[in-house]
């Protein structure tokens, strides 16, 4: 994309005015940048993506809750984990509940080691 551009420029400058070499180093310069950081852009949401895979992984077995279409906070053990859409979607029983609107994990009492 970058050379696309330079070889555009260097085409269309006007042969009596040319581009000062000064500027053309400094548009160069910007345009690498802008290239480096829409490639970190994209890493970022690759990392996030796979946090939130592993975290709702992590869930299944776990007790969770969440609040309903009516603002109640409801309890259930985390079945499975669908990666289906963009945000991981964890299924209690017959709900599946989109992953940010979990408000909370907790292991089942009987998964509790107990102490001697």
């Amino acid at each position: 994309m970058f050379m696309n551009l330079l070889v555009a420029q260097l085409r269309n400058q006007d042969p009596s005015s040319p581009m000062d070499t000064n500027q053309m180093i400094s548009q160069t310069t910007q345009l690498a940048t802008m290239e480096k950081l829409t490639s970190m852009d994209k890493v970022a949401l690759e990392n996030f993506s796979l946090q939130m895979r592993t975290a709702a992984a992590a869930m299944i077995g776990q007790t969770v809750s969440w609040l309903d279409k009516d603002g109640t906070t409801k309890s259930g053990i985390a079945e499975s984990v669908s990666f289906a859409s963009g945000v991981p979607v964890v299924k209690v029983g017959e709900v599946n509940i989109p992953l940010d609107q979990i408000s909370g994990v907790n292991t089942p009492a009987d998964n509790i080691p107990k102490q001697a």
